[in-house]
């Protein structure tokens, strides 16, 4: 009795490693692509209070590149989309410092537009495919032509199942520039529609189009710049991923002078990709060094794109 007892456990020892080892197999044919957004807080000169008084086109402080550093590689991000990059060389120095500790993107691109100090870029693990930046962006603003300041930035990877493009964003602050659009909401709106309108230029059908709108829009889910990026007329163009840290709190960024706590990083995902969102929602990183390193903290969003072939 003892001998068949003991060849029940070895046989049960088998199934058991067998099933293990299928998982295993399964995972490695899975395709997890992490994808994040991040408003690395004016990453270049820029005006700051200091420990030594109010300063002008001062750098950021080495404290809080080192905090960024971190949460940069708590995020462990495959496709990393920055807003308020200074120019190449800061671009190129983060890249630096974050292989030197370990965490090496290969691939990256930086955006010039209008905005002569804050930049789009990202970066990447796997190459960075048709790399464009739209700076031809208008729209009509109280009669007039204004264009969208920071461009849209658009790249493309390969990918399982087909390519995913990404549309990356930085929509205008909400400073108010004329008293008639307070909080400059009508902007943000016209600028999104100039951005919707290229996009779709892009992918006349999103229903079956692999792409992400990403970035800050400096406004809420309920704004007319959210919902702009979303539909036009009756075409649904994305739907915004929903996002909480890990206290189930909301927010991505944090105004310290009011105290005040919003969401106004999103990510928008095309309806052709919207099965693939992993656990059918982001994240926001709220990891160590996360109020040091900006006012915003990242948002992430998991796309399993399915077994390699």
């Amino acid at each position: 009795m003892d001998r068949y007892k003991m060849m029940a456990r070895k046989v049960g020892a088998v199934v058991r490693w067998s099933g293990w080892v299928g998982l295993l197999l399964v995972a490695l044919r899975a395709e997890l692509l992490t994808v994040a957004t991040y408003n690395v807080e004016n990453y270049g000169p820029a005006n700051r209070m200091t420990e030594a008084g109010y300063r002008q086109d001062y750098p950021k402080p080495e404290e809080a590149k080192r905090a960024l550093r971190m949460v940069i590689r708590g995020v462990n991000a495959d496709v990393l989309v920055l807003q308020e990059m200074g120019d190449q060389s800061y671009l190129d120095e983060l890249r630096r410092d974050l292989k030197m500790e370990g965490l090496d993107y290969p691939y990256a691109a930086w955006a010039k537009a209008a905005d002569a100090d804050r930049h789009l870029a990202v970066l990447a693990r796997r190459p960075l495919q048709a790399v464009v930046t739209h700076t031809d962006l208008q729209f009509t603003y109280f009669g007039g032509k204004e264009t969208v300041k920071r461009g849209l930035l658009e790249a493309t990877i390969a990918a399982e199942g087909g390519d995913v493009t990404f549309f990356m964003v930085h929509l205008k602050s909400r400073l108010t520039d004329r008293p008639d659009d307070p909080q400059s909401a009508v902007r943000r709106a016209g600028e999104a529609t100039a951005i919707r309108d290229r996009v779709l230029k892009r992918f006349p059908v999103p229903a079956t189009a692999r792409f992400i709108i990403l970035g800050d829009c400096n406004d809420s889910r309920s704004s007319k710049a959210a919902t702009f990026l979303q539909k036009r007329g009756k075409t649904e163009i994305s739907v915004l991923v929903a996002a909480v840290d890990s206290r189930g709190e909301y927010w991505s960024h944090a105004y310290r002078r009011e105290e005040t706590y919003s969401r106004v990083d999103q990510i928008f995902i095309s309806p052709g990709l919207k099965g693939t969102v992993s656990g059918g929602a982001g994240r926001i990183y709220d990891g160590d060094g996360v109020l040091t390193a900006s006012d915003h903290r990242p948002v992430i969003v998991g796309l399993n794109l399915g077994a390699k072939k």
